[in-house]
């Protein structure tokens, strides 16, 4: 029961910080893809928080670590903070990436604002915009 608890709280938490997240200036740092490809030359992992099907459907930045945020219906998958955060610690840089930006947009903040992360990057137009601009993926 404490668990369900936690995670919807969890959640309600990440949609708030969504709702709002337009009404101030980030507490992490966007990427466009030239700082992106920077970021990956220098090794700091990229994860991709899409779903399975999405990855299928378009096909991944070289080397993401692949690992499913939310649901289709927007729910935090359960095991995800757990999976997270025994992988990066706080202190540690990593970049996220989503289809459009929009769902990192709101993981980033929760990482920083609720969890302690302190170098976290937002890749700006997710997969959608690497791809527009001709950049390779590969897949999963």
């Amino acid at each position: 029961m404490f668990q369900t608890n936690s995670l919807i709280l969890l959640a309600f938490l990440v949609i708030a910080l969504a709702t709002l997240s337009g009404c101030t200036k980030p507490p992490y740092t966007n990427l466009d893809n030239e700082q992106l490809k920077a970021k990956l030359d220098q090794n700091i992992p990229l994860y991709d928080v899409r779903r399975p099907e999405e990855w299928l459907q378009t096909g991944v930045v070289k080397n993401s670590r692949l690992l499913t945020f939310a649901d289709q219906s927007g729910r935090l998958k359960p095991d995800f903070i757990r999976k997270f955060t025994a992988a990066i610690g706080k202190h540690e840089a990593v970049m996220l990436i989503c289809r459009t930006g929009n769902r990192t947009d709101s993981l980033a903040r929760f990482l920083i604002e609720k969890l302690g992360y302190t170098q976290v990057y937002n890749v700006r137009r997710g997969i959608r915009g690497w791809i527009r601009e001709g950049r390779p993926v590969v897949r999963p």
